[in-house]
C-alpha cells in the first residue's frame, strides 16, 4: 500500500544561493469500501449476508481497521454482517457499513482513513398457495357419499390448513380429504368448495361438483300361487292335516328355502257355516182341545204324549182309545 508520509526532499543548488525545493511526493490514496448483499431479493426468513470489501488499507504494525454496520435486523463486527429477515415485512431495505483505519485508538482521525458503503435488497411477499379440488365418484345415488380430495401447494413451503363447504348435504373433513354425504339433498348437482390457507393469511379456493341421482323405483313384486288347503273336508276335525295338505306345506317350505328374499303371504277365505234348523215342538193340545177338534168325547181322549197300550212309547205320538 502507498504511504502518506513524505518520503524524500530534493535539494537544488542555485547560483544565487542554496534553496530547498520539493521535487515531488507520493500522493495520499484514501481507503475505499464496497458493500455487496448476498441475494438481491429474498422471502421473509431466508438467510441474507452482506459483505464489505475494503481497498487501500495500510498494513503495518500498530495499525488497525474498525468496521461498523447499521440497518434493520443487521448484526456484524468484521467485513461481513447478517440480516435477520424472519420479522421483516415485504419491501426494500438498506444495509450500511463503515471502516476506519489508523493507529489503535485513533482510527479515522486523519483524512482518507474513513470509508463507507451500502447495499440494498428486497424482501418479497410470500406467494399464495395453489389448490385443486376433485370428487370421487362424481355421481352418486341419493343418500350416498363421495370422497373430496384437495391438493394444495405453497411455493415457499408454508404450512397449510384446509376447509370445506357444500351447497347441499353435509361435508366433513379438515385435511386433504373430506367426505360429502348426500343424505337429505335433493336430486341434482352439489357444489363443493375446497379452501386452503397458509400461516401468512394467504388463501386459495377451488370447487368441484357431485351429481345426485334418484334410484329408479323397485320393480313390482312377482307373486306366485303355491297351493291351497281346504278345511271343510272333515267337519269333525277341520284342522287336521291330511296328506294333500302336508304336500302343500312341504312345497311352501321348499320355496321359502330356495327364495330367501321372498315373503310368504297367507290368504284365507271364510264363509258362514249354515246353522242347522231347529225343530220347534208345539205344546201338546189338551184333551178338551183335541176332543173339540175331532168331535170326540173328552173322556175318551188321553193326554197327548202318553204311551199307547201295548206299544213302545214314541215321542210326538198321540194315542186315542175308546171305552168298549
Amino acid at each position: 500500500m502507498h504511504s502518506r508520509i513524505l518520503k524524500s526532499v530534493c535539494l537544488v543548488l542555485a547560483s544565487a544561493g542554496l534553496a530547498f525545493l520539493s521535487t515531488g511526493c507520493k500522493k495520499i490514496v484514501p481507503v475505499t469500501l464496497t458493500c455487496n448483499a448476498g441475494a438481491p431479493s429474498i422471502y421473509p426468513g431466508d438467510p441474507q449476508t452482506v459483505t464489505a470489501t475494503p481497498a487501500n488499507l495500510v498494513e503495518k504494525k500498530n495499525w488497525d481497521a474498525l468496521y461498523t454496520w447499521s440497518g434493520t435486523g443487521v448484526s456484524g463486527t468484521g467485513t461481513s454482517a447478517t440480516v435477520a429477515t424472519a420479522s421483516l415485512d415485504p419491501g426494500s431495505y438498506t444495509v450500511k457499513a463503515e471502516v476506519k483505519e489508523g493507529k489503535k485508538g485513533k482510527e479515522g482521525i486523519k483524512p482518507g482513513e474513513t470509508a463507507d458503503c451500502s447495499s440494498d435488497f428486497t424482501v418479497k411477499p410470500f406467494d399464495p398457495p395453489t389448490l385443486t379440488c376433485s370428487a370421487s365418484p362424481d355421481t352418486v345415488m341419493s343418500g350416498g357419499t363421495s370422497t373430496i380430495t384437495a391438493a394444495g401447494a405453497s411455493p415457499q413451503n408454508r404450512p397449510l390448513t384446509y376447509s370445506y363447504s357444500a351447497s347441499a348435504g353435509s361435508v366433513n373433513g379438515n385435511g386433504t380429504t373430506a367426505v360429502l354425504s348426500t343424505t337429505g339433498a335433493p336430486p341434482g348437482s352439489i357444489t363443493v368448495t375446497c379452501s386452503v390457507g397458509d400461516d401468512k393469511s394467504h388463501s386459495a379456493s377451488a370447487t368441484t361438483s357431485v351429481n345426485v341421482q334418484v334410484p329408479p323405483p323397485p320393480p313390482p313384486p312377482k307373486s306366485q300361487t303355491l297351493c291351497a288347503i281346504q278345511f271343510d273336508r272333515d267337519t269333525r276335525r277341520p284342522t287336521r292335516v291330511d296328506n294333500e295338505s302336508k304336500a302343500c306345506l312341504d312345497d311352501v317350505s321348499l320355496n321359502a328355502q330356495q327364495k330367501a328374499d321372498a315373503t310368504l303371504v297367507l290368504v284365507g277365505n271364510s264363509a258362514p257355516v249354515p246353522t242347522p234348523k231347529k225343530h220347534h215342538h208345539h205344546p201338546a193340545p189338551s184333551a178338551e182341545e183335541l176332543a173339540a177338534q175331532r168331535a170326540i168325547n173328552p173322556l175318551f181322549v188321553r193326554q197327548l204324549g202318553s204311551p199307547c197300550p201295548q206299544e213302545r212309547p214314541r215321542q210326538d205320538r198321540t194315542c186315542t182309545s175308546r171305552r168298549r
